[in-house]
Formats: structure tokens, C-alpha cells, sequence
């Protein structure tokens, strides 16, 4: 009796386990109390898990996300650089540049990106800034602008230094800043780039160190990072079914494991709605006289990442014209249109007219009929719940 007893409990147990983890596809407890970690749709920047989220931590060599993409948005790929004295020689991770020697920011990239030069990334700052110092200066200017409102970098390659610290979610957004530009998604998604010798002096093979490129389904990108100070670091992008995710974790001693559990959660709670297809949408909104009208449309899509029900809980809000003022030419705004998750704005977007309507001999008589009767071009709000799914706001999971 006994037995059965103890047998019944392990049942129920491992019964409960199976539904936990099918109701929630991240297991927090595997999460070290120390880790900053979050996972972020590139495409619409939703916050899809976080844990530590917001801490001020080190990052070590994922630094140098945030200096490829500044190089790559304002240099010449092709321009050859001379290795300045200050750069060869750089502790920690190399690729053995030495001083004098040609090289070019293409190249310079790869070895920064694939195996964490750190030589690369001081001559690259010094080729676009003068100084490490101005070019750090540029680096939290260019952070802000991403959406990293907690970081500070004071070197470009991630060493231990005071006040150089983000977060995981400020280095999440730099990174799917940084995946829109297609250089940088093809330098940080190459298993391994040679050196051509055009304007370079010596030919060298690089290697990525990302495991999650050669071990994890969809995986393409982004940078690896370890310091003492920091810890073992990894920012993944993935790509399924249409959707990228960015994974960030800090001070992961697991990081490979834990990156591939976040991002598996991640895939199989959210999937990729549109919220809203413009092809598809149309309005006529009555111009000038009576009997005429103008076509009128919105220019762009939006999709986001709903988990199961979330699209209950979407509408779309149309504020249009009551009348449009002639003439009416193409790209005219017509009036707005608005996506909410409950009372969160997640998009909006202007109506324009995609038609041109003149003004006739008719329209003037009919204006100066109206004149003194109120504006010619009243407002109506129509809301309606949105045909595609929608999604929530972040929430830790």
C-alpha cells in the first residue's frame, strides 16, 4: 500500500512537470540568479522574454556589435586602413595585426566579428574617430539612438573597463538595430572568411567561434563574449517562419544551452500575425461636390508576435476625413489609422489618397454654398477589432 502510494505521488509529479512545461515553453529556474537575459523581435522590437533584463552588467566582447554596425553605416568597406602602432599588440583575443601593415575595413570587420580581434576593433576606431575616446563618445551617441538608455561604452572592443557596462535588453536592441543592415547580417552570419590580399598584405583565414551557427536550427548570428569581469556572454539571432529573434544572455556559464532553451521557448509561444494588410484595405472618402469621392489607403503592413489569444484583446481605430478639400492629389492625408493591444499603441500609420480628384466649376459653387456652414473636412472615428491576431506587452515569463 505504501508503494502504490509513493508510486501515485511520482505520477502526479511528473505529470505536473509535463504540464508546466507545456504551459510555460521558458524554464526560469535554469536562469542563473546572476544572468541578465532577454529575447526581442527584431522586426517589432516586442520584448518576448526577460529575466535581469534592465541590470547593469559587463559584456565583454559583444561590444563589438555595436562597433561594427557604426563602421559599416559610416565607412568604405573597401578602404584600405594601416594598422596605427596603438593597435597592434592589443590584449586579449587577436588576430596578430601588426603595425604598418594594409588591411581593409572589410576585413577588418571579419576579424573583428568572427574572431573577436580586439586589434581590429582599435584600429577600425581609430580610422573612423582619431581616438579610442572619441570614438567611444560616438558609440553611446549612436546607443541612445538605438534604444540603449542604459549603457555606457568607454573602449570599442569590450575589455574590462570602468563605466563600461549595457544591458540585456539595451544590447538586444542594438543587435536587431544592427541585423537590419544586410553587410552585417552577412559578415556575423559567414562560418569563415578569407582575406582576399586586395590591398591587403597578408592573407589570413578566419573562423567563427559561434557554435550557435553550426548547432542551432535557424541560427544566424551574432557575437560571442567572455572576460572574468564578465563572464561567458552571447548575443544568437535565429530566424523561423519568418520571424528573427535576437537572445541575449549575460553571464551565462551555459550560455550556448540557455540561448537555444530561450529562443525554443520563444518560437513555440509567439508566432508571426499580421495585424494588418494594406493590399488589402481601401476607403472612399466623398471630395468636394456631391457625387464624388477619392480612394484612399494606407502604404504599409504590420505584422507582430502573438502568443495564443493575444488577438482577442487587438482593434484597429480609422480616423478618416468626413469630406476631403479639393483638389485632392496622391499622397494627401486622408486620416489615421491605429493598432492597440488593449489600451498599448503598437502602430500607426497616415490614410493617404491614392488618386488624384480636381476641382471643377461645380466644386467652387458647391464650396461657396457650404461657405459659412462648418469645415468641409469633418472627422470620423470608426474602430473595429482587427481581423488578424495582435499582440501583448512585455511581461517577464
Amino acid at each position: 500500500m505504501r508503494h502504490s502510494k509513493r508510486l501515485c505521488a511520482a505520477v502526479l509529479v511528473l505529470v505536473s512537470l509535463l504540464i508546466g512545461a507545456a504551459v510555460f515553453p521558458y524554464n526560469v529556474h535554469a536562469a542563473a540568479v546572476s544572468a541578465g537575459e532577454a529575447v526581442l523581435d527584431c522586426e517589432s522590437g516586442r520584448v518576448l522574454y526577460e529575466h535581469n533584463a534592465d541590470k547593469q552588467m559587463p559584456m565583454a566582447s559583444t561590444t563589438k556589435i555595436l562597433t561594427a554596425i557604426i563602421i559599416l553605416e559610416d565607412c568604405d568597406l573597401d578602404a584600405v586602413v594601416t594598422v596605427p602602432p596603438q593597435a597592434a599588440g592589443t590584449e586579449g583575443s587577436s588576430v596578430y595585426l601588426v603595425a604598418g601593415e594594409k588591411i581593409t575595413v572589410r576585413d577588418l570587420l571579419y576579424g573583428l566579428m568572427l574572431r573577436s580581434g580586439n586589434d581590429c576593433a582599435v584600429t577600425l576606431a581609430l580610422y573612423h574617430s582619431g581616438t579610442v575616446e572619441v570614438f567611444a563618445a560616438c558609440m553611446n551617441a549612436r546607443a541612445q539612438t538605438m534604444g540603449a538608455v542604459n549603457s555606457s561604452f568607454v573602449n570599442p572592443h569590450g575589455l574590462p573597463a570602468e563605466g563600461h557596462y549595457t544591458t540585456a535588453l539595451d544590447l538586444a536592441r542594438i543587435a536587431a538595430y544592427a541585423l537590419r543592415n544586410a553587410s552585417f547580417r552577412e559578415i556575423v552570419s559567414a562560418k569563415e572568411w578569407r582575406t582576399d590580399g586586395d590591398g591587403t598584405e597578408t592573407v589570413r583565414l578566419f573562423h567563427n567561434k559561434n557554435k550557435m551557427l553550426y548547432n542551432y536550427a535557424g541560427a544566424d548570428g551574432v557575437k560571442t563574449g567572455y572576460t572574468k569581469e564578465a563572464g561567458r556572454c552571447l548575443v544568437t539571432s535565429a530566424e523561423r517562419s519568418g520571424s528573427r529573434y535576437v537572445c541575449v544572455t549575460l553571464n551565462s556559464p551555459s550560455m550556448y544551452e540557455r540561448s537555444a532553451e530561450l529562443l525554443d521557448g520563444s518560437f513555440a509561444k509567439f508566432r508571426r500575425a499580421c495585424l494588418f494588410d494594406a493590399e488589402t484595405f481601401s476607403v472612399r472618402i466623398p471630395a468636394g461636390s456631391r457625387g464624388k469621392s477619392c480612394a484612399c489607403a494606407c502604404r504599409e503592413s504590420f505584422y507582430y508576435p502573438l502568443a495564443e489569444g493575444e488577438e482577442k484583446a487587438v482593434r484597429i481605430e480609422k480616423d478618416v476625413c468626413g469630406r476631403l478639400c479639393l483638389p485632392v492629389r496622391r499622397g494627401d492625408a486622408a486620416g489615421e489609422l491605429r493598432i492597440f493591444l488593449e489600451n498599448q499603441l503598437l502602430f500607426s500609420q497616415k490614410i493617404v489618397s491614392i488618386e488624384e480628384v480636381k476641382k471643377s466649376f461645380s466644386d467652387i459653387l458647391y464650396e461657396i454654398a457650404k461657405n459659412g456652414r462648418g469645415k468641409s473636412c469633418a472627422s470620423t472615428s470608426i474602430s473595429q477589432p482587427a481581423a488578424s491576431p495582435a499582440a501583448a506587452p512585455a511581461t517577464n515569463l
